[in-house]
């Protein structure tokens, strides 16, 4: 094991797994953006090409990650033979401290901000993950859970259903907007089945771009299965600004056409209460009012569909 360049401290037995799981010498080379803990590490393994180490102590996640880990690898390997645009993992491991994954690094940047062709391309490549469920990790009975409230099913989130339950607490405001949620989605049944594979973070920062194509999607750490209406709204919650009203009408149609109306409150109201819970839990407060106002815009234009 090369260190080189040690942009993050990083214990050296980690280093050491990596290079023992995938077979060759790693050198550091510098932090990228994103990533949990100690970000994301580009690297290089020799005689090969680049790669991106991402690693979290096992002290700050809960005790499945290895677990989550080795699931999302399975669900690359699925994708990336249909064509699914995703960086192939390399291995995934852990020490006594930390758990981490490893996978290829794609020459591109970040997504500044969607533009309508960039959204366009985004829903084709969504299209690819129709009928993939390859992993029981329902994500689509997840969402309903949040949305209604219920005890039902497996519960993929324990502490953020906890969070999520306790968002009435914070202000009137956001107590207001969660009792409008809970309302229109109290008599929804749940999902019967959840067939296709669902990225659930589908924000900018996680699709890269080169030359205004969309090259690779990223942190796919939580995929699993559901519909795919539940990246599609992502991609709504996202386009809440000029000029990109008419593909996010587009967005709608597509979302009702796949979930119908009560899936598509189920989906859209579980957007709005884990963006709400995310500020909320960093002390983001001047970020709250924003996400209520849109969450209340999100709503009115569901409810103009019905």
């Amino acid at each position: 094991m090369n260190q080189g360049a040690r942009p993050e401290e990083l214990p050296v037995e980690v280093l050491d797994d990596v290079a023992r799981v995938v077979g060759a010498e790693v050198t550091l080379l510098s932090r990228l953006p994103g990533g949990l803990d100690v970000g994301a590490i580009r690297v290089q393994l020799a005689g090969r090409a680049p790669a991106v180490l991402k690693a979290v102590p096992r002290a700050q996640r809960h005790p499945n990650q290895l677990d989550e880990w080795l699931r999302a690898q399975r669900v690359v390997e699925h994708m990336r033979r249909r064509g699914y645009p995703t960086p192939a993992w390399l291995g995934v491991g852990a020490t006594a401290s930390h758990v981490w994954h490893l996978m290829d690094f794609v020459d591109a940047a970040p997504v500044p901000e969607l533009t309508s062709s960039l959204v366009e391309q985004l829903m084709e490549i969504i299209e690819l993950q129709a009928g993939q469920a390859s992993e029981p990790y329902d994500h689509w009975s997840y969402a309903w859970r949040l949305a209604t409230g219920q005890e039902h099913g497996q519960d993929l989130a324990p502490s953020l259903s906890r969070a999520v339950a306790g968002l009435s607490g914070y202000s009137s405001v956001v107590s207001a907007l969660v009792e409008r949620l809970r309302l229109v989605c109290a008599e929804i049944p749940p999902p019967r089945e959840a067939p296709d594979m669902v990225h659930t973070d589908l924000n900018p920062g996680n699709v890269l771009v080169r030359d205004g194509a969309v090259v690779a999607v990223v942190d796919i750490g939580n995929a699993g299965s559901g519909t795919r209406a539940t990246d599609l709204i992502d991609l709504v919650w996202q386009s809440f600004q000029d000029p990109l009203d008419g593909v996010r009408r587009r967005l709608w149609r597509r979302i009702l056409d796949l979930a119908g109306w009560e899936g598509a409150a189920v989906l859209a109201a579980t957007k709005i209460l884990v963006s709400l819970e995310f500020p909320i839990r960093h002390g983001r407060h001047d970020a709250v009012p924003g996400l209520v106002e849109r969450g209340h815009r999100a709503f009115d234009e569901l409810d103009a569909l019905r």
